[in-house]
């Protein structure tokens, strides 16, 4: 999908989008993590209303993840003194379960297990507007959910003690954060009305990213336009090199930041030493995030071995659990790559005709933007496929040996969505990752 330039600046198409949002929605929050991103949609929100006298309240919720900068927590605590007589504040510190890419021993740690209190990265905030075990009035909340569950239930209670009006989430996602979040805007299938930036959670429930075609200039712009009140930890990272893609404000422990974990021994040595102590790995993959230890860049397969039969050494030395998450989405890959097939431009399948592969078209793909051929595999999924230069989107068993090795759980490497534990929660990820209970067909 081509961009489409408008003859007017992001700003006054943010201004046309907030009209349409409180026109539109009974109920508004916005979700603020502590970030830049986030927290200029909460002021740019704050000021509108101000501007066009809505004296309603709107909810702010924030998921606190307890391991996080100093300043994070500073800001995020600044911002809701700074709005409290607006807002309806959600300050939620209640245990969950977060995904963890630091260990192939541990899936998920949890933040603000009541169990491990002795060993909290930081104190339960203090402030009334804090949602904890022992201050909970979110009746959806099960102990030790899922972090992404625990954020969608919010949206449903939110709308819930709210008279069960329409209700919408603001979200700061911006397209060119990276190609995933630039394809969820460009798929309308989910769109709310013909616009691509609002989708469905649940029965008169949505999420609205209204900064969706902002870039990282327009929001730095913004800040400094009006004198907004920022997260200060933005200007240690800019000090310590870091580029704007690695300037991160989430979870530590997840695939994304940790490669940047090794930043708290430098930037917050205090809060470094407790990390350590938090969950199992921390401190092997901020010296090894970026090495071949961890999964970074080319790994040399150990003499002796083929890909596949590395993989199966590497998942016969992993605790059952975890070995059967990877053994579950390796056969859902190798069946959906015999059965289904993924969708493969023209080029590489000629390339894999050439290469000799035993391959057959089986339809078209309705999930690739130009309608793609689905390839299906004749044979037996290659060892590796280092030959077919056109595209990485093909199954081989170096591509599985990697998800191990990088201590991705998710199968991410692979084209794999969200995991599910359980097929309760299949309908509710399906709503919003379409169709990848095997691997997503490009």
């Amino acid at each position: 999908m081509k961009k489409k330039y408008l003859d007017i600046d992001v700003y006054t198409a943010l201004q046309k989008r907030l009209d349409y949002i409180f026109q539109e929605f009974d109920n508004i929050y916005v979700s603020f993590s502590g970030g830049k991103d986030s927290g200029l949609l909460l002021h740019l929100v704050m000021d509108y209303m101000k501007e066009h006298k809505i004296r309603k309240r709107i909810g702010v919720f924030h998921q606190d993840f307890e391991a996080q900068y100093s300043f994070t927590t500073q800001y995020v605590e600044q911002m809701f003194e700074m709005y409290l007589p607006c807002i309806e504040p959600y300050w939620v510190c209640l245990p969950m379960k977060v995904r963890s890419a630091m260990s192939n021993y541990q899936m998920y740690w949890c933040p603000w297990d009541d169990e491990k209190k002795d060993i909290w990265v930081r104190p339960m905030p203090t402030k009334p507007y804090v949602i904890n075990m022992n201050r909970n009035p979110f009746f959806l909340y099960k102990y030790k959910m899922l972090q992404e569950d625990l954020a969608k239930q919010f949206g449903r209670w939110f709308r819930q003690i709210h008279a069960n009006k329409k209700t919408i989430c603001l979200l700061g996602m911006r397209a060119d954060e990276s190609l995933m979040r630039y394809n969820s805007f460009v798929n309308k299938k989910y769109g709310y009305e013909g616009h691509c930036w609002i989708s469905s959670q649940f029965k008169e429930v949505w999420t609205a990213s209204p900064l969706y075609d902002w870039t990282t200039d327009d929001v730095w712009t913004a800040y400094q336009k009006f004198n907004y009140p920022y997260n200060k930890l933005y200007d240690l990272y800019y000090k310590a090199g870091l580029t704007p893609a690695q300037m991160r404000v989430a979870s530590p422990f997840n695939d994304c930041a940790k490669e940047s974990l090794n930043l708290y021994r430098v930037l917050e040595p205090e809060t470094w030493t407790k990390l350590v102590g938090r969950v199992q790995g921390a401190n092997f993959t901020a010296i090894y995030a970026r090495t071949k230890a961890m999964g970074y860049r080319n790994i040399t397969l150990p003499k002796g071995h083929t890909w596949k039969s590395y993989t199966m050494f590497l998942l016969d030395t992993l605790p059952a659990k975890l070995r059967k998450n990877y053994e579950k989405k390796f056969e859902t890959s190798i069946e959906f790559w015999h059965t289904v097939g993924g969708g493969l431009s023209e080029e590489t399948i000629q390339e894999l005709l050439d290469h000799g592969y035993k391959i057959e078209r089986n339809g078209v793909s309705n999930y690739t933007k130009d309608k793609k051929s689905r390839v299906i595999f004749r044979q037996e999924i290659p060892d590796e496929t280092d030959d077919i230069k056109s595209s990485k989107d093909i199954p081989s068993w170096k591509r599985m040996c990697y998800c191990i090795l990088k201590n991705d759980h998710l199968c991410r490497f692979m084209g794999f969505g969200l995991l599910r534990e359980d097929k309760k929660r299949v309908e509710l990820i399906r709503e919003k990752y379409h169709g990848v209970e095997g691997i997503s067909d490009r």
